[in-house]
C-alpha cells in the first residue's frame, strides 16, 4: 500500500505540473458559465500508508481562487509491526496480530484553505490546487479481544473464552483467534490531539456544478499523550502517514435555480 501511494502521488503531480507552471499567469475570474458557484460540499474516501477512511468538507469561496473549507475525517491507523497469523493446529482458527493491543481509530475536524493553482480551460481538463488545514484530532483506542483455548486435564480437550489480550498470558499456543469486532466498543481510551495536513487536489470533472477530485498529500497527527498499539513497543505520541483520496460532490449557490432561469431566458432573448 505506501508503494502504491507513492507512486500515484508521484505520478500525478509530475502530470499536471507543465500544464500548471505553463497556465499560472493565466488567472480569470470562474465565470465562464456565466455564474459564479460559492459554495461546496463533498464526500470521499481516503486510502492512506496505515490504514482507510472517509471524510467530509463544506467549502466557501473567497475569492476566485481562493477557498475556505471545514472538514470531518474518520479514519483507522495501523502500526508498521502489524503481522497476521493464525494458530497452526486447528483447522478453523481465525487470523489475528499478535501482539496487537488496541484497535486506533482516528476523527478529525479542522479548518483548512485552498489556493488555485491551475484554471481548468474551457473545453474540461484538470483543476489544481494546494490545500492546507489543522485542527483537532481524537483517537479512540479500542481493546483486542482474542478467543481464548482453556485446556482441561483430560488430553486435548479445551474450551473457548473471549479475553482482552494480555501479553503476560496470552501466547502463540493458547490464542485461538479474533473475537467479534464488536468486543470492546464500551472500553474504549480517548486521546486528544491536532493535526496538520497539506497536498494537492486535482479537479477533473466535465460539469461546472460537480466536484470529482483526487487529492494527494500528508498528515500529521500529533498527542500529548502516548497512544498503544503494539505489547513491548514504543507507544505513539504522533502518526506521519501519506494519502490518497476520491472526492465527489457539488458546488451551488443558495439562488442557483433563480441564476440559471435568468440566463436560459438571456439566451433564449438573443435567438
Amino acid at each position: 500500500m505506501p508503494k502504491v501511494i507513492n507512486i500515484l502521488f508521484i505520478l500525478i503531480f509530475l502530470g499536471v505540473s507543465v500544464s500548471s507552471f505553463s497556465q499560472e499567469n493565466t488567472y480569470k475570474a470562474d465565470s465562464s458559465m456565466g455564474i459564479i458557484l460559492r459554495k461546496e460540499i463533498s464526500w470521499g474516501i481516503i486510502a492512506h500508508t496505515a490504514g482507510w477512511g472517509v471524510n467530509y468538507r463544506t467549502a466557501r469561496r473567497i475569492t476566485a481562487f481562493r477557498k475556505s473549507s471545514f472538514e470531518f475525517e474518520a479514519v483507522s491507523m495501523k502500526s508498521p509491526k502489524e503481522i497476521k497469523t493464525i494458530n497452526p493446529y486447528f483447522n478453523n482458527s481465525k487470523s489475528y496480530v499478535f501482539g496487537k493491543l488496541n484497535n486506533i481509530y482516528i476523527l478529525r475536524a479542522g479548518y483548512g484553505m485552498h489556493k488555485q493553482i491551475n484554471r481548468k480551460p474551457l473545453w474540461g481538463g484538470v483543476e489544481v490546487r494546494y490545500f492546507y488545514y489543522g485542527g483537532l484530532s481524537l483517537g479512540l483506542a479500542k481493546p483486542v479481544y482474542l478467543y481464548i483455548l482453556n485446556f482441561t486435564s483430560i488430553y486435548y480437550e479445551y474450551t473457548i473464552s473471549t479475553e482482552k489480550f494480555d501479553p503476560e498470558e496470552h501466547f502463540l499456543d493458547n490464542i485461538y483467534g479474533r473475537a467479534p469486532f464488536t468486543k470492546g466498543f464500551g472500553e474504549m481510551s480517548i486521546y486528544p490531539g491536532i493535526y496538520l495536513k497539506g497536498g494537492f487536489s486535482f479537479d477533473f470533472s466535465s460539469a461546472h456544478e460537480k466536484i470529482r477530485a483526487l487529492e494527494t498529500g500528508f498528515i500529521l497527527d500529533l498527542y500529548p499523550y502516548p497512544i498503544p498499539i503494539m505489547a513491548f513497543r514504543n507507544e505513539y505520541h504522533y502518526f506521519v502517514s501519506l494519502y490518497l483520496s476520491y472526492s465527489f460532490g457539488k458546488k451551488y449557490n443558495r439562488s442557483l435555480k433563480e441564476a440559471k432561469q435568468i440566463k436560459k431566458s438571456q439566451k433564449d432573448k438573443n435567438k
